[in-house]
C-alpha cells in the first residue's frame, strides 16, 4: 500500500442502479471498498475522462451497460496501491482504458478502481497522469487509426487525408497527431465557431459536413483523399469509401450519425480501397503498448493542453447531454481526487 494514500474503508463513484421497472439512475455514491470486482490490482483514480460511451452508460443505455449496479468510465489513470501482480507494485504510476471497464466491470468514474493486471500499463514516461487522460480512449483510438493508416501505406507524401468529426475527442486528436507527422489534414465539421480551434491543432482545410455527404447515388466520385478516418459511419462513410484515390485507407472507428453504410463493392475492386475498423477496447495489449509509446512521443501533438478541459465529478450530469448531442469540444478530464490536483499532475 502506498504510504502517501492509506486505503479507506469507503470511497466515492457515480454508480448506476436500476429501479423495480427498469430505469435507470446514476449518483455520486459512498461505496464500501470491499465492493469493488475482483482484479489484482487496486489503483487510486486520480484522472478519468468523458467519453460518448461513458455518457450512455450513465443513462443506463442496456446496449454499454452489462450489468447493475455499475459505475461508468472506460479510463482511469493513477497510482497502485494494492497489489498481487509480480508486474506492478504499490506507488506505480498506471493506466487503463477500454476492455469491459464501466460496462461489466467498475470502472473509472470513481476514486477508487480493481482491475485485472493484464487490463493495466504503465504510464508513459513523458507524460502525466493529467495528459494521459487528454488522450484516454480517444486518443488511443486516434493513434490506431493513424498507426492503420500508415501500415497501408498512406503517407504525408500520398496525399490529404480526411478526418471526420474533427471537434470530438478523437477527432480533435487524430487532426493534431496527423498534423504533427505532416500530413494535409482535411478536417470535416458542422461548427463554424470550431474552426479557429482547427486550424490551431494544424488543419490545412476545413470542411462543412455536406461536402462529405452525398446522395447522388453514383458508385464512384472523383478520388480526393488518400486516407480518412471516420468517427461518423452511414452517408458520411459511404461518401468517403466513394472519394478515395487509388489504394487509399479508411479507418472507421465510430457511428455518430448511424451504423447503416450504404455502398457498393466498386470502391474496393476499381480503387483498390481499404476499409479498417478500429476497436480500441480491446486491441491487442502489445499495439496498444506500441501506439501509446508513439503519443506519448514523436506523435505528441504540441498543442495537446489546447484539446483538454478541466471537469470535476459534480461537473459530470451537466456534461453528459452535452457529449451525447455532439457540443462537447475535445477532451474533458475529470479530476477523482479534487483535494490533491495539481499534485499529481507531474511526470
Amino acid at each position: 500500500m502506498s504510504p502517501t494514500h492509506p486505503l479507506p474503508e469507503s470511497f466515492c463513484g457515480y454508480l448506476v442502479q436500476r429501479d423495480a421497472s427498469g430505469l435507470a439512475d446514476c449518483a455520486w455514491t459512498n461505496l464500501p471498498i470491499a465492493d469493488l470486482p475482483a482484479g489484482e490490482v487496486l489503483l487510486r483514480v486520480a484522472y478519468s475522462s468523458l467519453n460518448y460511451k461513458d455518457a450512455l452508460a450513465y443513462q443506463g443505455h442496456p446496449g454499454v451497460i452489462k450489468a447493475c449496479p455499475m459505475v461508468p468510465g472506460v479510463d482511469a489513470v493513477g497510482t497502485v496501491v494494492q497489489s498481487g501482480s509480480y508486474e506492478f507494485v504499490p506507488g506505480d504510476q498506471v493506466l487503463v482504458t477500454g476492455f469491459d471497464m464501466g460496462m461489466t466491470h467498475w470502472g473509472g468514474w470513481a476514486q477508487y478502481v480493481r482491475v485485472p493486471e493484464d487490463w493495466l500499463l504503465p504510464l508513459p514516461a513523458n507524460l502525466t497522469l493529467y495528459e494521459s487522460m487528454i488522450f484516454g480512449s480517444a486518443g488511443l483510438t486516434a493513434g490506431l487509426c493513424v498507426d492503420t493508416l500508415q501500415k497501408h501505406g498512406v503517407l504525408p507524401d500520398k496525399g490529404p487525408v480526411v478526418v471526420t468529426g474533427s471537434t470530438g475527442g478523437v477527432g480533435s486528436l487524430a487532426v493534431a497527431v496527423l498534423a504533427r507527422l505532416g500530413y494535409q489534414v482535411a478536417a470535416v465539421t458542422g461548427k463554424t465557431s470550431a474552426h479557429d480551434y482547427l486550424r490551431r491543432l494544424g488543419a490545412s482545410e476545413i470542411l462543412g459536413r455536406d461536402q462529405v455527404d452525398d446522395a447522388s447515388g453514383k458508385p464512384l466520385l472523383s478520388g480526393r483523399w488518400s486516407g480518412a478516418i471516420d468517427t461518423v459511419g452511414g452517408n458520411t462513410l459511404g461518401t468517403l469509401l466513394r472519394s478515395m484515390r487509388h489504394s487509399a485507407c479508411v479507418a472507421a472507428c465510430g457511428l455518430a450519425a448511424s451504423p447503416q453504410l450504404p455502398t457498393t463493392v466498386y470502391p474496393f475492386i476499381l480503387r483498390a480501397i481499404t476499409l479498417a475498423g478500429i476497436d480500441a477496447a480491446w486491441c491487442p495489449m502489445a499495439w496498444r503498448h506500441q501506439v501509446w509509446l508513439q503519443l506519448a512521443g514523436p506523435w505528441r501533438p504540441p498543442l495537446l493542453a489546447e484539446i483538454a478541459r478541466d471537469g470535476q465529478p459534480e461537473d459530470l450530469p451537466r456534461l453528459v447531454p452535452e457529449i451525447l448531442a455532439g457540443r462537447v469540444q475535445g477532451r474533458y478530464v475529470v479530476c477523482m481526487h479534487p483535494e490533491s490536483e495539481g499534485q499529481e499532475t507531474g511526470v
